[in-house]
């Protein structure tokens, strides 16, 4: 393990803990000498963490603390990529995958080489099978997600039939070659889920929702029998 890498598996130990821990316990947990621990924990604070305590007492940190530069574990950093290449080659929305590139550009920007090479090498690759194309822009729905905005939707439904909606947006569903929005809908006074390729037209309204997004979520979740992470 680098030192960079042992460095953030401590300051993440630290911040898992509600109360002191002792340095010996830190050691053995991180598979190093108490030694090694306390000039790892000076650096630490050298270096703007508030870790309180001293060798005999235990240890907690105080909140607030990023350590400079941002670093990942490897197996964090090919979550990243991985991640981010999906959103890429998969996500069938321009503004969205150009994100994707960017975001890796920054972390790749703060990361020491060692680290900045993993990126290009990653081992984890995503095949870029085609979705079905949509005729609106993925973007507008995210935004009014984002701003808990109703939508003014015209969708056509499996058999053919089409109608007008009002919609509240709360989420998008990725799958392999559909993107799904799930919302309540007005006309149905229902959760229901739309296919974004099946929606014609939209229109994004100024009329906030009028419940919060995250009440909403935490009942659609409830009602599809799905865990609350």
């Amino acid at each position: 393990m680098s030192r960079a890498a042992r460095l953030l598996d401590l300051i993440q130990n630290l911040r898992n803990r509600r109360g002191p821990v002792a340095g010996s316990d830190l050691a053995s947990e991180l598979g190093i000498s108490l030694r090694t621990l306390y000039r790892d924990i000076a650096t630490l604070q050298a270096q703007g963490a508030d870790i309180r305590g001293e060798p005999g007492l235990g240890y907690v940190l105080r909140p607030g603390f990023t350590p400079p530069p941002l670093m990942f574990s490897p197996e964090e950093l090919e979550a990243l990529v991985l991640g981010s290449r999906w959103v890429a080659a998969r996500a069938d929305d321009p503004r969205l995958g150009q994100a994707a590139q960017q975001a890796l550009s920054k972390i790749g920007a703060v990361l020491p080489e060692d680290m900045r090479q993993g990126i290009d090498v990653a081992t984890l690759l995503v095949t870029s099978r085609r979705t079905v194309p949509s005729g609106v822009d993925p973007g507008v729905i995210r935004d009014a997600i984002r701003r808990e905005h109703k939508l003014h939707i015209t969708y056509v439904a499996e058999g053919g039939d089409c109608s007008d909606r009002v919609i509240w947006p709360i989420c998008i569903a990725y799958f392999d070659s559909t993107r799904v929005v799930t919302a309540w809908c007005e006309l149905r006074q229902a959760y229901r889920h739309f296919r974004i390729d099946r929606i014609e037209t939209l229109e994004p309204l100024e009329q906030r929702y009028p419940r919060r997004r995250v009440v909403m979520l935490k009942e659609w979740r409830a009602e599809q029998g799905l865990s609350q992470l």
